[in-house]
């Protein structure tokens, strides 16, 4: 079993490794699944292989729960020496890796987990930008990789469309088009079950104060969509620098206005039934939390309740890893994995731990 030897994480008799700080909703419960430093963006398998990506380091990993009791046991190193492979993504037996200027795959990778070999050039053609150069990653159900490409700055017009995108092309690497523009920096997107639209966080600009702009849960109903950056932030507030360029008019708005610096990146519809039928279809989404805003915000799991394409309600869902009274963070939400069983996984790059969130009434 893995053990992070962090003070934070303490067994109970039952030998369950329990996270008390974190508040979740009645008959939830929250658990260690996984040590990864570092731990980031998650893709799975059909067969339950659960691949986690990483930012600050350099390596990409695979844990597997071989027994089923709810933890994985086992731990491979999939690559490392990888510039920033945050994003990972599993199509058809292989898997796709995001660095910052490509993507790579590894094919056929759970015949050779223990020894992946080297892994092939899908596309290397992305700016090498390190800021909001990680990448999050994943296949829309038009069989497509989709890939972000985030601005090189806190605000700034490049002139080049490939910023401040989302883009999408062939498994192959072919084809590469840019599917939706005015997007600063997205980690997170997901496609609504239902109707296939897709939903995405952005995160807004900084040095504008504590409390603007709001950062965005946007959602783009097809190809094309310009969602204001760097003109216009939040679908209302014009950029102090390039607002008089563009009006706020031209721009898709946003789904939902989160909070100023909350740092929303990974989001997964429901789709299991372990949940209540209440929970049912409602859009998860991780708020990594603030970084220079004097009183910290974010820090959880936020709940949207979407319908006919539009938020109705935004509740929380799982807090703690702030205290608000000390300001001390124990962890930092990032990504959101839904598992065949109905449980959720959740990654956390501060405690370098996957967690997994089950119901029992």
């Amino acid at each position: 079993m893995f053990c992070s030897g962090k003070s934070e994480i303490k067994e109970t008799a039952t030998g369950e490794t329990n996270f008390p700080e974190v508040k979740l909703p009645k008959g939830f419960s929250i658990s260690l699944y996984a040590t990864v430093d570092d731990a980031r963006s998650l893709a799975i398998s059909p067969s339950g292989t659960v691949f986690v990506g990483n930012k600050s380091g350099d390596a990409v990993y695979a844990v597997k729960d071989q027994d089923g009791d709810g933890k994985a046991e086992q731990k491979y190193t999939i690559a490392k020496g990888l510039n920033m492979p945050n994003g990972v993504a599993f199509r058809n037996g292989d898997l796709y890796v995001a660095e910052v200027s490509r993507i790579l795959k590894f094919p056929s990778i759970e015949k050779q987990l223990t020894s992946p070999g080297k892994p092939v050039i899908v596309y290397d053609k992305f700016p090498t930008d390190g800021w909001h150069g990680w990448k999050y990653i994943a296949f829309g159900p038009d069989g497509k990789l989709y890939v972000p490409v985030g601005a090189p700055c806190n605000v700034c017009d490049k002139g080049d469309a490939v910023y401040a995108s989302l883009t999408r092309m062939n498994p192959d690497g072919s084809g590469l088009e840019v599917f939706a523009k005015g997007i600063r920096n997205t980690v997170g997107f997901t496609w609504q079950p239902d109707n296939g639209s897709l939903w995405f966080t952005d995160n807004g600009r900084d040095m504008l104060g504590d409390d603007v702009p709001p950062c965005e849960l946007n959602m783009a109903s097809g190809p094309g969509q310009h969602f204001g950056f760097p003109f216009c932030h939040a679908g209302e507030i014009s950029d102090p620098e390039f607002g008089d360029k563009r009006n706020c008019k031209e721009f898709t708005a946003p789904a939902k206005k989160l909070g100023a610096h909350v740092a929303p990146l990974g989001l997964k519809f429901y789709t299991g039934s372990m949940f209540p039928s209440a929970y049912r279809n409602k859009l998860f989404i991780a708020e990594h939390g603030s970084w220079n805003r004097s009183k910290k915000s974010g820090y959880k799991i936020g709940m949207a309740t979407v319908e006919n394409g539009k938020v109705i309600a935004y509740e929380t869902f799982a807090s703690g890893w702030l205290n608000e009274e000390s300001q001390k963070v124990s962890g930092r939400p990032v990504d959101i994995l839904i598992m065949a069983d109905g449980s959720m996984l959740v990654s956390d790059d501060k405690r370098g731990v996957v967690y997994r969130i089950t119901y029992k009434a």
